[in-house]
């Protein structure tokens, strides 16, 4: 057991910092940049800085790492419209990404959301790793009752997200601990975790007794599995992830033997 957690502490401090580094090249048409670093995963996301003053920046896109060539130490960064901090009352700028800017990636990853299946799985992860500032799943659940979503979308973990500042969810599903961008939803490590659980709170873990639903509509109706959903969720935002397919069918395999 203290095994598990000196991993999952390793983990936690591996995505604990900020990547600040200038861009490498721009294409605007395929609205693509690169930058050079030693390591990064893919699906980690951020944003592009330009400085439009000796004393003044402006964010300008979103980031995301859509791929990452070991040899020759460059990573490619798919980029978007940053609508974060939009302000509908204020004049957009015209500036455009150029060589130079700053790529700021793995913002807000000391900060996550755990969604666990019982109060105590819950009470061991975030125990082991006091250098995160966990945010609680209340406040999650309590977002889920606004939307009217007793079973979470991707857009709820993307309005979490932003509204506490929180740039990674850690999902405990069959005995793993998944490590994932809070905005791409793209799983970045895997950890191996065999607790004992012993059934599931749905939709997750919380001290909220009802979530709010709608009458209809995409996640109003209440979550009927925990371990199911929330698989098919990051296979759905990981279709290429070889790995998490085969701990999906195996945990298939599992269930259908039982």
């Amino acid at each position: 057991m203290k095994h598990i957690f000196l991993v999952f502490i390793f983990t936690c401090t591996l995505f604990a910092g900020v990547i600040k580094t200038p861009v490498l090249s721009v294409d605007e048409e395929k609205q693509l940049a690169t930058i050079e670093i030693a390591n990064i995963n893919m699906g980690i996301t951020g944003f592009l800085v330009h400085r439009v003053s000796k004393n003044n920046s402006t964010i300008l896109r979103s980031l995301e790492v859509v791929s990452f060539d070991k040899e020759t130490q460059i990573a490619t960064l798919k980029m978007a419209d940053f609508a974060q901090l939009r302000q509908n009352s204020l004049p957009l700028g015209k500036w455009k990404p150029t060589v130079g800017d700053i790529a700021i990636l793995a913002f807000g990853y000391s900060r996550a959301l755990l969604v666990a299946p019982t109060e105590d799985i819950y009470y061991r992860i975030t125990s082991a790793a006091e250098q995160v500032q966990w945010v609680h799943p209340d406040l999650f659940a309590t977002i889920l009752s606004f939307s009217g979503h007793p079973t979470p979308l991707a857009e709820d973990f993307t309005k979490m997200s932003i509204g506490a500042a929180a740039g990674l969810i850690f999902f405990y599903l069959d005995k793993k601990l998944y490590t994932v961008d809070a905005k791409s939803l793209k799983v970045i490590n895997i950890s191996v975790a065999p607790l004992e659980q012993e059934g599931a709170q749905l939709p997750f873990y919380s001290r909220v007794e009802e979530i709010e639903a709608n009458w209809f509509g995409e996640g109003s109706d209440e979550l009927e599995s925990y371990e199911p959903y929330y698989f098919e969720l990051l296979i759905e935002n990981n279709p290429e992830n070889a790995q998490l397919l085969e701990f999906y069918n195996d945990f298939k395999s599992e269930q259908t033997d039982d």
